[in-house]
């Protein structure tokens, strides 16, 4: 039996339980592994509440918390090509086996190597927002001197795209709370506080408004900005698919090994440098969501597991 931490229904954080399960079995294209590091992501407790039902595979309870991991194989289903046994890995749990637990099965078409020389707390990280940040910036197409908007900069995927903007020579601009001003600017960001008015403060820089957007927020915050850019197809939005209705675009995911194999070696390189803010233990995996829940974290939460 191995230790796990999940839910028991749907709800609140009073629902979430820690509790002894077998090692997943790797059915055909999946693998299991040993989970090192687990990703902490605002999708884990919006999952947990039960309000996205198209992403409710009707599993039974308790349900495994986490959908990104880094680990170590220990077998393979039927059917998985170019992963081996004691491989150092990454990728998505997106088989329900989740990642806040000693072991999980991952999806082999949605899991990669970890390159040498990239550490698994590093790998953690990328399935989510290093993967969400590539394709954003990708789908965006912004040429090297154009100017984009973060709006919400200061958590992983959001420092992760003014990070990886920069690197395309870019002119970032990104919009947060005080809290997260100096992760901000320190990665080159022109900041723009929540607190005061956020268009005013953008047309303030940039009277003419942006090349594009990329929006991690999402509701009134997206309908407010939206209007920033001088071409509403280049707002992309990533958690708010109502976008269309603004003429703006939801990002394009690809949760597959190359893009997560391009995210590894741009991570390797030097160019995604990923905030790693807080480590919890697994046996302080409620800590860990709460931060991100609360939304008080600046950069990226782990749970270091093994």
């Amino acid at each position: 039996m191995v230790r796990a931490w999940g839910f028991g229904r749907f709800g609140g954080p009073e629902v979430q339980e820690f509790f002894d399960r077998p090692d997943p079995v790797p059915g055909r294209g999946e693998v299991l592994i040993r989970v090192d590091v687990a990703g902490v992501n605002p999708l884990d407790h919006i999952l947990r509440s039960g309000l996205v039902a198209e992403l409710d595979s009707g599993r039974p309870f308790p349900r495994v918390l986490g959908m990104e991991a880094a680990g170590t194989v220990l077998a393979l289903g039927e059917d998985v090509d170019g992963l081996e046994v004691g491989d150092a890995v990454f990728g998505f749990a997106l088989t329900g086996g989740g990642a806040y637990a000693e072991t999980t099965v991952l999806s082999a078409p949605n899991t990669a190597r970890i390159p040498a020389g990239l550490s698994a707390a590093v790998a953690a990280t990328l399935p989510v927002a290093g993967t969400t940040a590539v394709d954003a910036l990708d789908q965006l197409g912004l040429p090297a001197g154009a100017t984009i908007l973060v709006n919400g900069v200061g958590g992983g995927v959001g420092l992760a795209v003014a990070r990886l903007a920069v690197a395309r020579e870019l002119r970032v601009l990104g919009t947060g709370s005080a809290a997260k001003r100096e992760y901000a600017e320190g990665i080159g960001v022109r900041f723009i506080d929540y607190a005061g008015d956020v268009v005013a403060g953008v047309r303030e820089l940039m009277p003419d408004g942006v090349d594009g957007i990329v929006d991690l927020v999402g509701g009134a915050s997206l309908r407010a900005v939206a209007g920033l850019a001088r071409d509403p197809r280049n707002v992309i939005a990533v958690g708010d698919a109502s976008v269309s209705e603004l003429g703006g675009r939801f990002v394009d995911r690809r949760l597959d090994r190359e893009n997560l194999e391009r995210t590894a070696q741009l991570a390797l390189d030097g160019v995604l440098d990923p905030v790693i803010s807080a480590i919890y233990p697994l046996a302080d995996a409620p800590a860990a969501l709460a931060i991100v829940e609360n939304g008080h974290s600046s950069g990226k939460v782990i749970i270091q597991v093994a």
